[in-house]
């Protein structure tokens, strides 16, 4: 999973995270900055689909429908 301060079990993709009195250090934001370039592209259709369709939120009850709701977000982005 993507938690910081857990072992991982394959490549660690988990950006690293900073607390009080332990800032990050220059080589921990330069592994950061190239985490968040490889990650972008990828995370960009959620976040149109989250602001400008507002699909957070689901307001429908049936699983029908929340599909055909999720389809019509993500074919309203393709276009």
């Amino acid at each position: 999973k993507g938690y910081s301060g857990s072992e991982t079990q394959g490549i660690d993709g988990t950006m690293d995270k900073a607390s009080r009195n332990h800032p990050l250090t220059v080589r921990q934001i330069r592994r950061n900055l190239r985490i968040t370039r490889k990650r972008s592209p990828g995370e960009r259709p959620y976040s149109v689909i989250k602001g400008i369709f507002h699909g957070s939120h689901v307001y429908v009850t049936m699983i029908r429908r929340v599909r055909v709701k999720a389809t019509f977000m993500c074919l309203g982005y393709n276009l």
